[in-house]
């Protein structure tokens, strides 16, 4: 199951290279640049809420609290939330069944990334469960 966690970021990588190569990862349509501004505005929000040294790429909790300040009071994973904001409104701007398929496989992939920290963060931080009572995963207010 670790292995999920290092491979979640070249997945996405990979994803949005090949969207890119295809020339489908930007459009000129506003709903998929507020998107994807949007996706990198909170991807950014919540890797700068992190404490220094404390960032890992790999699912390893590190430090002593619970992050549950900028986008955390309202969502657990706001980085893969901006990210997958990112990858399908690349989608929706130039929709194709291989790009679904990329956007599939990717999400799939996150998904995965999700439930391996979830179990690692219930398991290193006891006040994790109430927190994840009080926010959803990855949308607000819905999942």
């Amino acid at each position: 199951m670790h292995l999920i966690s290092v491979v979640a970021l070249p997945a996405f990588l990979l994803g949005i290279l090949m969207l890119g190569l295809e020339g489908d990862l930007f459009s000129s349509a506003p709903g998929v640049i507020a998107c994807q501004v949007g996706g990198l505005a909170v991807a950014v929000w919540a890797r700068a809420v992190f404490p220094k040294g404390s960032f890992r790429v790999a699912a390893k909790p590190a430090g002593s609290v619970i992050i549950q300040t900028g986008p955390y009071r309202f969502i657990r994973h706001p980085m893969y939330a901006g990210a997958l904001l990112i990858l399908w409104g690349s989608i929706a701007g130039h929709v194709s069944i291989a790009n679904v398929g990329i956007g599939f496989v990717v999400s799939l992939v996150v998904l995965g990334k999700i439930i391996v920290e979830e179990q690692l963060l219930r398991a290193s931080f006891p006040g994790y469960e109430q927190y994840a009572r009080s926010t959803k995963a990855v949308i607000p207010f819905v999942l």
